[in-house]
């Protein structure tokens, strides 16, 4: 089970930082990964990262975003630095048994999403 933290309403420029729990299975065999669903939209890989701690990111967040995670706590973290207006989506993490893969199918396991909104 995936479980993400509050999002919330900011205004440009602000930082928010996500976080996921995860329980029932060994967080540490999975690869993690944030995905992305604008209103009306695709979903869209936001960043990933391996079961050792390699990371990737989509060219839309690098450098503003970081993935991260605490095995020995079971939890995912982004933190979202220099915030945009088009950032604004629902934000979901999820688990996967490959590493570095950017599409959804690659993950079996999802949380239940968290909207974050970042206003002009």
């Amino acid at each position: 089970q995936l479980v993400e933290s509050r999002g919330g309403l900011v205004q440009a420029g602000d930082s928010l930082r996500l976080s996921c729990a995860a329980s029932g299975g060994t967080f540490s065999n999975y690869a993690m990964g944030w995905f992305r669903q604008p209103t009306g939209k695709e979903r869209e890989f936001v960043a990933t990262i391996t079961n050792n701690g390699g990371t990737d990111y989509a060219d839309s967040v690098k450098g503003r975003f970081t993935i991260s995670r605490d095995n020995a706590k079971n939890t995912l973290n982004l933190q979202m630095n220099s915030l945009k207006p088009e950032d604004t989506a629902v934000y979901y993490c999820a688990a996967s048994l490959f590493n570095w893969f950017r599409v959804p199918t690659a993950y079996a396991y999802w949380g239940q999403g968290t909207q974050v909104t970042v206003s002009s």
